[in-house]
């Protein structure tokens, strides 16, 4: 499972890093369409400056307004003012009336003082070049367009008028609509002041609406050019949005595919690749599940197989071949340690008497009374307790003196005779048992056979002191080398 996660891991690690391509790739192309529609509005704004200095160097001068109407507009207009692009061209005096125009025009009765254009010239000297927010032309027959502007000064340095040339929206939009930006995808130029000049698609708020409340106008105005991925808040639709400002114009111009866009072939290609990845690696989880639950089944059963041959059918202890196993295995351990080993023999007083006389079937339930009786006597994990063979029984005590052995004895004696199973063929009356106790510390050349016969030998020691008693060897040690 973890194999087929870290796989799937790293497919998916693969496919969202060639999304991440997908909108590198975007953002680049968005900034060469930037950088071309940018070098445009900066040619234009340059070639429209350049006139307006040469109108207002002529209009400045006193000469200019002595020469015919005619010669007066050729000498005031050049024809790098005449273009698609622009409108009209025009000298307004102090009070903002048309005092010349590039198409001849007088305009008798009209006063734009009320112009933003109008009003900053006006009003700050040092205004310079100033590019106007939309209008709505007057001289234009209501034509949405924005204005050029730069103040005229009388010899004196007072205000004098404006020099201004006007430019059609159009243009603008004429700018967008010449690129291709997917079926959803936007394009904006707007004023560092949040105006907006023009929108594909069409902003529902219109041209010269403001958008400098937005939550990402702040960046875009703060920065010279970058990129972010907007909420759609707007229009519904999420956009990848780069953006620049126009060198030397107070334009910033941005292009906005949408993300459904940009990740469109990359869903295609990819969606193939991930359902498969989910569809291959779910089954490879799932068949290892399978396969690991098999091994645990089969394990348990083996484990289950292994416990059934070292137990004892009928007491639940462990055998004769768990106990030979487990002996042989302390004594070693003992042996390497340098640590005590005692061992218990254990067997139930007239036991043949009591089958006689109250039958096998009630014998043993004698022995599984008696095997309980010893288990819990024996409370270590360390020590074992097995059926030795028939009425009798041996505890393993590793890492035990022959104090604490006698102990456990003691204990297990007095839980087995406080059973009181009725024997009435018995002096006491009730079920007892004999324990033989020896224990060493195992001596090199020694075998665990000559502790388990001293064990024997207490055994029959306590029997013949009158059962119902341990018996044990001070120092078993020379008996087992």
């Amino acid at each position: 499972m973890v194999a087929a996660t870290v796989m799937a891991a790293l497919t998916f690690l693969a496919l969202y890093n060639s999304r991440e391509d997908e909108f590198r790739h975007a953002v680049e192309n968005s900034r060469n369409l930037v950088a071309i529609i940018s070098g445009d509005l900066a040619r234009s704004v340059t070639r429209n400056d350049l006139s307006l200095r040469g109108v207002v160097a002529d209009a400045e001068r006193p000469e200019t307004w002595t020469l015919s109407p005619y010669l007066r507009q050729r000498v005031l207009f050049d024809r790098g003012l005449a273009s698609p692009i622009t409108g009209d061209a025009y000298v307004l005096d102090a009070q903002g009336h048309v005092k010349a125009s590039m198409s001849g025009s007088a305009y008798p009765g009209l006063s734009f003082s009320n112009r933003d254009y109008f009003t900053v010239q006006k009003n700050n000297p040092a205004a310079g070049l100033y590019m106007s927010n939309p209008y709505s032309s007057q001289a234009g027959n209501g034509a949405l367009a924005l204005a050029l502007t730069r103040r005229i000064d009388a010899p004196d340095g007072t205000f004098d008028g404006i020099a201004m040339v006007s430019i059609r929206i159009e243009y603008f939009e004429h700018l967008l609509d010449n690129i291709d930006l997917g079926p959803n995808g936007g394009g904006v130029i707007v004023l560092d002041n949040g105006t907006l000049i023009a929108s594909r698609p069409t902003a529902r708020r219109g041209i010269g609406s403001n958008y400098a409340h937005t939550s990402n106008f702040a960046s875009i105005a703060s920065h010279p050019s970058g990129s972010f991925v907007s909420d759609g808040s707007l229009d519904g639709v999420s956009r990848l949005y780069t953006y620049a400002h126009v060198p030397g114009t107070p334009l910033i111009v941005g292009i906005a595919p949408a993300v459904e866009d940009v990740l469109a072939d990359w869903r295609k290609r990819n969606m193939l690749a991930g359902a498969m990845t989910v569809l291959f690696g779910g089954a490879y989880v799932m068949v290892s599940w399978l396969f690991a639950f098999a091994l645990r089944d089969k394990a348990r059963a083996e484990a289950e197989l292994q416990r059934i041959a070292a137990t004892d059918a009928l007491t639940g202890l462990n055998n004769r071949r768990a106990f030979d196993r487990r002996l042989a295995q302390e004594w070693r351990r003992a042996q390497r340690e340098q640590t005590p080993l005692s061992l218990l023999f254990i067997d139930i007083d007239h036991f043949k008497r009591f089958n006689d006389t109250y039958g096998h079937a009630t014998g043993d339930e004698v022995l599984t009374v008696v095997a309980e009786r010893i288990m819990s006597g024996t409370r270590r994990a360390v020590d074992l307790a097995a059926r030795y063979g028939g009425e009798e029984f041996a505890v393993v005590l590793p890492n035990t003196s022959l104090e604490g052995a006698i102990k456990v004895a003691e204990k297990i004696r007095k839980r087995v005779e406080s059973a009181a199973l009725a024997h009435e063929d018995t002096q006491s009356g009730h079920v007892t048992i004999s324990v033989g106790c020896a224990s060493c510390k195992p001596p090199e050349g020694g075998n665990a056979a000559a502790l388990l016969a001293a064990a024997d030998v207490q055994l029959y020691a306590a029997k013949a002191g009158g059962r119902n008693r341990v018996a044990w060897q001070a120092n078993a040690a020379q008996s087992a080398a």
